[in-house]
Parts: C-alpha cells; structure tokens; sequence
C-alpha cells in the first residue's frame, strides 16, 4: 500500500474499498470479543470457515471477525447480513444448520434467534431487541461493524476523516476549540473537562509535549476500554492523533493493561498499518504534522489509573503517585506538559471533530454532555456492555435495558465508579446518571462500572470487598491510605465475623475523613466512599451487625446458621451426601438435622436441597430451634434412653 500524501487520496481509498464491496452479498459477522472467545467463537469461526469450505460458499459469503457485541450475557453471537438478524449463545454444531437455512434458504434459525424472557416474542433483527433498542451507540456502535484487524473496514466507515478534516482544513486551536464547546468531560473518572486540559498543555511554555491514553483499567467488573481497544483501535489512535494535533505534541502513549492480550495485540497492528497508510508518522496526509504512537503495558496495579503513578511508571520507575502541586498537563511525563485522557474519551474526540460541538451537546444533560459506556454486571439479567445518552436514568439502564433481576429477587442497590465509587439503594433508582448527579449522592461516574447487587448482598460484606481490594492496591506511599484502609479493613472484618463493637462505626468515619483530606492521591481520598455511601444508605445493617450480631441479608457466615425444616424435610439424604464434613444427621424415614457444631456454613446443603421440598433455610442471629419429635437426633436419643 502507498503513502496516503493527501485528504484526497484518502476520500479515494474509502471510495474505493466501498465499490469493491456488495451491500447485498451475504457477510456473516462473528464477535471474536474476549467475552465471545472465552465462550467459544474461536471454535464456531473453525466451524464456519469449514462449513463454508464443505459447501462450496467460500466466495460467496463474507465472514467478518468483529469486536464486542455488548450482549455480553448471550455470546458467542452472529449477526447474518444484510438482514442484520442476530444469533445468541451459537456453538460449533449449530453451524451447519445456520449456513443451510440463514445463508442458503434465507430462513430464520428460530431457536437461535432471541426470545422476550418476560413475553416470550421472538425477535430477529438485533438492534429491536431491547437490550440494543433503547442504546444509543454513537462510540461503541462501529464495534459490531468493523473487523479491528482491517483499517480498510474502518476507513470504510469514515475512518480518518476527523483527521484529515484537522490537518487540512483546521488550525490546532480551531480543533480545541471544538472540543471545548463540546464539553466533552473525561470519562476515565474524574470527569474534568477535556478542552480545559489540553488548553493547559497547549498553552505551557515547553515546547515538548505528551499525548497519553490511559488504558490501565482496573476496576471490578469493567471491560468497557478494553472491548473498545479490542474492538475499534483505530479510533483510539485518530482521536490521540487528533489531540496531539491541537496541543501540538509529537509523540503519544497507549499505557495499557498486560492482562489485556487481545487489546495489546490489536493496537499494535493498528499502528504499525496505520503507518504504513501515513495516517501516523511523519508528515501525516501530506501536511507539517508529524506524530508516533508508542504502547506500553503495564503490569497491573490498580494505582497506575491514577495520573501521576502512570506516568511514574511509564517514566520506568515504580507506578507511585506524586503531590500535584503543578497539574500533569503542565508538567507531567519526564517533566514535559503531557494530556491525559482514558480510552472512551479519545474515542469520542472523531466524532466531535467530524459532527460538530452542536452535534454532540445535543445529548445528555445540562453539565454532563454525550453518551457513556457502562459495564453492567452483578445480579442483573442482561450482563454487558450499554452506552446510553448522559441523564438516563438508572432504573433506565438495570431494568429496560438490563432486564431487571434474576430470579425473582428485589433490587437493593447499585455501586457506580469502581472500588472508590459508592452504592446507590433503590429509592434512587430514578436518579439520572452524570457526573455531578452521581457525586451528590456519595457516588461517582468512575470509568463506568456498575455492578448490581440484590436482596441477598450484604452491604457491610460489599464496603468490606471493596476495602479489602483498596487496602491491598495501595502502593503504601502516604501513611492514610496504606495505615488507614488497613485499620478500616480490620474493624469491617470484625463487624462481618461478629466481633464489631460499640463505637466501631465512630472509627471508621474517623478514619474515612483522614484519607480523605490527608490521601496523597485521589485513591486514597475516595477510598473510603464504600463505606460512607453503604453506611449512608444501610446504617441498620451495621447496627444489625454490632448490636444483634446479625446479618439482615444472611450473607456473613459467622452471623448465618443453617437449618432443615422438618415440616419439610422429606428425608431423601441429598443435604447428607453433599455435606463435606459430615454434619448432618439422619436415615431413611428419618428427619434430618445439621450439628451446628460441625457446620461450616459453606451452603452444599441448600444447593442440594431439591426445589420442590426447599427445606434447608438460612437464618440469620436466630439459635436453630430444638429437635423436635420425628427428627434425627431426636430418635437416636430416645434410642440410647432405652
């Protein structure tokens, strides 16, 4: 491939790509995304590839390998076009029978296609099936189009063009200036206003300057930039291009995750083609504007999120925040004004520039401008990946778009911004999600995790988890996160075993205010938000915990015991075989029961318990009840009277 010298040539090529390409020929689209393969589509594209092959269909049905889907929750998924009909939970014996009606006869696999859990309608085409219907996928969107591993298919969608509109066609404040009026707000956390920032670097006095994308994502839970860069790299890379463009940088960084193969591998030969293209490198489409991308991976320390640790660690020092006495963005990698933005908000940064301030700022709220990606997972029915206009509601996306709770189950709150994010309960569930709304209420946007929890979450258990995690990720550089998250952790762990105390709660908000005005970095001063928003929210939990030694969700083991109903139990021994330490008693014909003394509280006997006797019950802080005549122990004791 030669050099693209010009936004000509580069209209050409997508002119030429496109009429090389039939809208009507049959193309089978296989997420190949890491959720996707981990179920399988490694195999059902083996299967495909044969089954083509078997059938002589080779030239005449495209198979496109793309990124994440979203529907996470039903992979490995295809989508037949151009028909755009969707196919879930595909495995390799379903192959044939997909080629022979959906590519040859032009029939719906009706088994395969989706089916409403709540009024049983099948629906064909993908983007009508709710969890896609009510998104608006304005970044995430060309993820399901393109195969990551081609930049023709990205160039077909209008890729580079943001680029060449710039350099030809736009001075480098013209382009801040568009993403100023945007209001474009990072989406890696923080929220702080991308315009504002790269304004800083552009208008510092070292002429050397850095461009950085922070891919270090580390939260529990989401996937949202690493589906992103596994998905559609090079929007990545133009909108980097872009924002080196107009703070007038040469030289950029991917720091990414080393836990992210895929992404890595992908990123990197997005580079080296665009390159090869002149779409980076020097003297990009014929201008004076020259820029090289390079990507570091990083070993996987929840800190090096934070700003200044990630530019420690890509200086090739320990990952360490910094006191930000000067801003990263005045003085930051090597010293050196250095824009810092994580991977969805480059990838917006094409968009604006191609559509416009107006364009964009026409979705979400007030203050919080564009679409956000969110990674939604815990007790929810549709687990994955949504992007939703900024102001849609949080009841919105769990249970429209999510599906609602399995099982039955009541809602009981959701944790938004990751590890130092907070939890919402449901009496917030209309809350619109933004970044100001999220922090007025002891939340926080975070880079868009957001884990759902049910009736069976126990919200001291929740604030100890995420502690823990906190407590264990702290690089113990400043004495309030490393001695104050431990302290914390301790007095949690106690309270969740029923060793908590009168004045337990007093400690931990002590402890809270330290790391929150002394923290060195923002990990340290949002620790605590775990706690505040769960304390907030359950303050009868802890009371449960400390005063009554009870658990109200019967989560914590020390507080829970288990016990069979003998009005239920219809001896069929299946709690008995399951039982790892043989606490349970009982024989044919006779009532079983469980020696507490035994019992490790594991649960093998609730999970053995047929569903339809639902005899074994958790309770919570409540002394089992006495034998009573029939049961077990109470037969073998009139026994040995006798």
């Amino acid at each position: 491939m030669a050099l693209i010298n010009s936004p000509a040539q580069l209209e050409e090529l997508r002119k030429e790509i496109l009429s090389k390409r039939d809208p009507q020929k049959p193309c089978i689209t296989l997420c190949t995304g890491s959720a996707c393969m981990a179920s399988g589509s490694g195999e059902v594209l083996d299967a495909l590839t044969d089954e083509l092959e078997k059938e002589g269909l080779t030239d005449k049905v495209s198979v496109r390998t793309t990124g994440c889907h979203g529907y996470c929750e039903r992979g490995p998924i295809i989508v037949s076009e151009p028909e755009q009909v969707g196919y879930f939970q595909i495995k390799p014996a379903d192959v044939s029978e997909l080629i022979s009606k959906a590519i040859k006869e032009k029939a719906l696999v009706d088994r395969l296609i989706f089916e409403d859990p709540v009024t049983g309608e099948k629906i064909a085409k993908e983007n009508e099936i709710p969890f896609y219907k009510h998104q608006e996928r304005l970044v995430f969107g060309a993820n399901m189009k393109i195969d990551p591993r081609s930049i023709d298919d990205y160039i077909a969608i209008d890729g580079y063009s943001a680029l060449a509109k710039a350099v030809s066609t736009m001075t480098p404040e013209e382009v801040l200036g568009e993403v100023d009026a945007a209001n474009l707000r990072g989406r890696g956390g923080g929220g702080f206003p991308a315009g504002r920032k790269w304004r800083g670097t552009r208008d510092a006095e070292d002429p050397v300057k850095y461009v950085i994308v922070n891919a270090d994502e580390g939260d529990p839970g989401a996937y949202m930039d690493r589906s992103l860069l596994e998905g559609n790299p090079h929007s990545i890379l133009e909108g980097l291009a872009l924002g080196a463009y107009a703070v007038g940088a040469k030289e950029g960084y991917i720091y990414v995750r080393q836990e992210y193969p895929l992404a890595v591998k992908n990123v990197l030969l997005a580079i080296e083609k665009a390159t090869e293209y002149g779409l980076l490198g020097d003297n990009i489409l014929g201008s004076d504007f020259s820029f090289k991308v390079i990507v570091h991976m990083g070993a996987g320390a929840f800190v090096c999120g934070e700003s200044t640790a990630l530019m420690t660690a890509l200086e090739g020092r320990v990952g360490e925040p910094r006191p930000k006495y000067v801003r990263s963005n005045i003085k930051g990698l090597w010293e050196k004004p250095s824009v810092l933005n994580n991977v969805e908000t480059w990838a917006n940064v094409p968009l604006i520039v191609n559509k416009g301030a107006d364009w964009f700022t026409q979705y979400g709220t007030e203050t919080s401008k564009g679409t956000k990606i969110f990674s939604l997972v815990g007790k929810i029915v549709n687990t994955g990946l949504v992007e939703v206009p900024m102001g849609t509601t949080l009841r919105e996306i769990i249970y429209t778009i999510g599906g609602g709770i399995p099982g039955g189950k009541a809602f009981k709150a959701v944790q938004t911004g990751g590890p130092s994010g907070g939890c919402i309960p449901e009496n917030m569930l209309d809350l619109e999600v933004g970044f100001d709304e999220l922090s007025a209420v002891g939340s926080m946007m975070g880079s868009g995790g957001m884990i759902v929890m049910d009736e069976d979450t126990c919200m001291v258990d929740v604030s100890r988890y995420f502690i823990d995690f906190l407590s264990d990720e702290s690089c113990g550089k400043c004495v309030p996160c490393r001695e104050g998250l431990r302290q914390m952790l301790t007095i949690l762990t106690n309270i969740t075993e029923g060793r908590g105390k009168e004045g337990d709660i007093e400690k931990l908000e002590d402890l809270s205010e330290v790391a929150k005005e002394a923290a060195l970095c923002a990990l340290g001063k949002s620790a605590p938000n775990p706690f505040l928003s769960t304390l907030k929210y359950f303050r009868e939990e802890y009371e449960a915990h400390i005063k009554e030694k009870r658990c109200p969700a019967r989560y914590c083991k020390e507080l829970i015991n288990y016990y069979i109903d003998p009005e239920k139990c219809q001896a069929c021994g299946a709690c008995a075989r399951q039982c790892p330490v043989e606490a349970i008693d009982g024989g044919k014909k006779l009532v079983h029961i469980i020696d507490q003394d035994k019992c490790t509280r594991c649960g093998s006997c609730i999970e053995a318990c047929p569903s339809r006797f639902a005899a074994v019950t958790k309770l919570s802080g409540v002394e089992v009840p006495a034998p009573v005549e029939g049961d077990a122990r109470a037969v073998k004791r009139k026994s040995k009277e006798k």
